[in-house]
C-alpha cells in the first residue's frame, strides 16, 4: 500500500443491501462490496439518509485493512465511509462518476 494514509480506501460497489434489524445501532445495514478482487461485508450505519433498495450498483468508499468486526453475529470486514449530515447521521462519501473497483483513495 502507498499514499499518505494509514487506513487503505478503497472504491467498491454495492452488491447487495439488506436491512439489519437485530443490531442494537438504529438504522444499521448490511452490505456486500466488490472492491474489484474480492467481496467484503460491511455493517453500515446508513438507514437515515438511503434507501436500502437504492444502495445495490452504487459505488462507495470503504476502508479494507482496519480488521474485523462482530455485529450481532454479523462479520463486518470493512468500513463504509460516511460523513454526518445536517442531523448528524451518516451519508456516504462517493465517486462524483464511476471509477474502476479496487482504486485507492489519494
Amino acid at each position: 500500500m502507498s499514499g499518505p494514509f494509514d487506513v487503505r480506501v478503497r472504491v467498491a460497489e454495492v452488491v447487495d443491501a439488506e436491512p439489519f434489524p437485530e443490531a442494537r445501532k438504529p438504522e444499521l445495514v448490511k452490505l456486500t462490496l466488490d472492491v474489484g478482487d474480492e467481496e467484503l461485508q460491511s455493517a453500515a450505519q446508513l438507514g437515515y439518509h438511503h434507501d436500502v433498495d437504492d444502495l445495490p450498483g452504487r459505488q462507495v468508499l470503504c476502508a479494507t485493512n482496519l480488521g474485523t468486526v462482530n455485529i450481532a453475529g454479523y462479520v463486518s470486514e470493512a468500513l463504509t465511509v460516511g460523513v454526518p449530515g445536517d442531523d448528524g447521521n451518516p451519508v456516504l462519501v462517493t465517486p462524483d462518476e464511476d471509477v474502476p473497483l479496487g482504486g485507492d483513495l489519494y
